[in-house]
């Protein structure tokens, strides 16, 4: 890993030197967690997040909070007590009907109201598509910086939010203190953390804080709902088999082995970057840096070399088994289990005795 100095944000590149934290910064304390919640349902990556932020408030020695911004009603009040299951000490909750749909304005509002009002030392948020919408326009209104798409989260002994992501095109990793700014603002793609324990625990102190805007006046206007039918195409994030193709296997007709193989176990499958730049998979279906992080029960790789950008999304996998021609392939440093050979020969001997062994009959046989 290559780390960077310590950068103060929100100036890209301003160089600081370590120094004794400004008087002012005392009366910033505890790690706050943003539940994102849309239509009811609180996103995953919330609950991971709070697995993290639950470890850094204990090295700081200081309160876990969640943060829950909704609409009034069951849904949103559910959000802040199932909190409290996953390590919260304390939820603060604002809860309004102009909430019931995200727009930026009055989500930024409420977010930024309840900082400034209760002042976390760190703030977390979910690396979605709300949340960096979100997170970027908080970040800029409080005047802080913020580390986005974090892969690795720490504090050190002053208390600064160590904050590593991949940088330079993914060929190195960097970490970014915010150093001169308080809250210590960073997002976390889904998956990049592991999803902590549920544990039943009695519900603790709930604030609840008045958003202060009435629908008038807000610009943005929800006219409709309409479903993003393309999103349930894929569910890679949260896949427990993951079958992916690269550049190995040759040719778009090739991939099709990989889809193959992926339907027999039940599988999501997937590619790396180069073969969505070629066409011959969807966006939707890339892992890695610039696609989706997994962390999957089982990965197999095929035709794959496994550069950082790639590793980035994959390495949470328990078992990642690599298939590929080139013996010195990176993908082999990480692999758990490496095989060295034409995946376009490999993947269709993998279909049929998978397809032999999970076949009901062959089921029938095994039982008796």
């Amino acid at each position: 890993m290559s780390t960077a100095p310590k950068t103060a944000a929100p100036a890209a590149g301003r160089a600081a030197t370590k120094k004794e934290l400004p008087e002012h910064f005392k009366a910033y304390k505890h790690v706050w967690v943003f539940i994102e919640q849309e239509r009811g349902q609180v996103h995953p990556v919330s609950w991971e997040l709070m697995g993290a932020g639950r470890k850094l408030a204990d090295k700081l020695k200081v309160d876990l909070a969640a943060v829950v911004i909704g609409p009034e009603g069951e849904a949103t009040q559910s959000a802040a007590t199932e909190a409290f299951c996953y390590g919260a000490d304390l939820a603060y909750v604002v809860a309004d009907s102009v909430l019931a749909d995200y727009r930026n304005e009055s989500y930024t509002k409420a977010l930024t109201d309840v900082v400034n009002t209760y002042k976390p030392e760190i703030l977390l948020l979910g690396a979605t598509t709300l949340g960096r919408d979100l997170a970027g326009s908080v970040a800029t209104t409080l005047l802080t910086g913020l580390t986005a798409d974090c892969t690795e989260l720490d504090v050190d002994s002053d208390g600064s939010l160590a904050a590593t992501r991949p940088t330079f095109g993914g060929s190195l990793l960097c970490t970014i203190y915010t150093l001169n700014y308080r809250p210590q603002m960073a997002t976390v793609r889904p998956r990049v953390m592991p999803m902590p324990e549920r544990v039943v625990r009695p519900v603790g102190r709930i604030v609840s804080h008045p958003l202060g805007l009435v629908e008038d006046d807000i610009v943005t206007k929800v006219l409709s709902f309409l479903p993003d039918r393309d999103s349930a195409k894929s569910n890679l994030a949260y896949a427990d088999v993951v079958v992916a193709g690269g550049l190995g296997l040759g040719s778009p007709e090739n991939f099709q082995l990989v889809r193959q193989l992926a339907g027999v176990l039940g599988a999501e499958y997937g590619c790396s970057r180069p073969l969505v730049q070629k066409g011959w998979a969807t966006s939707d279906r890339q892992i890695g840096q610039t696609g989706k992080t997994i962390r999957p029960k089982l990965y197999i790789a095929a035709g794959i070399s496994g550069a950082i950008q790639h590793r980035v999304g994959v390495e949470g996998a328990d078992l990642i088994v690599a298939i590929n021609t080139d013996r010195n392939a990176p993908i082999f440093e990480f692999a758990h289990m490496g095989i060295v050979t034409d995946a376009v020969r490999l993947l269709p001997a993998l279909t049929a005795a998978f397809r032999a062994r999970l076949s009901p009959h062959s089921r029938d046989r095994i039982a008796s």
